[in-house]
């Protein structure tokens, strides 16, 4: 008998995830036990819901999907996070690689090959779309290259993750942060653990002192 297996849908696209939601809904061993439309709101429902698989879109609003992968990891280390995308970009593939996603999926792809990706990524292999499959050296070529100076350059990160690099840099909590810029405190997270992945680093403490270096302390003040 086939194992039942817990999934999250995370897209902001309500039409598409009520649709995906009734096509999962077909299939007796799967089951829906919660969605999200942002990484924020997918961080909590994770949690609470300990899912096997979460799907989750890369174009979200706020913190892009490739993003919060790493986030949602930590929050259910034994979910496989598997990307469910429009995006052909070979940087947006290793990304969400290099974050720990189990698979990475075009929304082209049929229900019959979403099924059986979904029930692979829960045995724990690898699943990306066939087309998807020769980008996988570009994915991966580039950003050795970047990776080395990604410390060095502050444009590695997005406006929002400057601007709460800064906050911390300031002394402020998450939940200081996320009522200063008008944001889920889930949502912060989501952002400190992306800076501390695209710097390589290992601490709040070390965000502080790098944003300090650069001159971000002020630029929220």
């Amino acid at each position: 008998m086939t194992a039942e297996i817990r999934l999250v849908v995370v897209d902001d696209h309500t039409l598409f995830r009520r649709g995906l939601i009734a096509l999962l809904a077909r299939e007796p061993h799967l089951r829906v036990v919660g969605e999200a439309s942002d990484a924020g709101e997918a961080s909590r429902v994770v949690s609470l819901q300990r899912p096997d698989v979460i799907l989750l879109d890369n174009h979200l609003p706020g913190v892009r999907g490739v993003d919060a992968v790493g986030a949602l990891r930590d929050a259910v280390p034994g979910a496989r996070v598997v990307m469910l995308t429009v995006s052909e970009d070979a940087a947006d593939l290793g990304a969400a690689l290099r974050a720990g996603a189990s698979g990475y999926l075009l929304k082209s792809c049929d229900a019959t090959e979403l099924v059986s990706a979904i029930e692979r990524a829960y045995h724990g292999e690898a699943v990306i779309s066939p087309e998807m499959t020769s980008k996988l050296a570009d994915a991966f070529a580039a950003p050795l290259v970047a990776s080395t100076s990604a410390a060095l350059d502050e444009s590695v990160l997005s406006p929002r993750e400057r601007q709460v690099a800064a906050a911390v840099a300031g002394g402020s909590s998450n939940k200081e942060i996320a009522r200063e810029l008008k944001i889920a405190e889930a949502t912060v997270k989501i952002h400190v653990a992306s800076i501390l992945r695209k710097l390589d680093l290992t601490s709040r403490v070390e965000i502080a002192v790098y944003a300090s270096e650069h001159g971000w302390r002020d630029q929220n003040r």
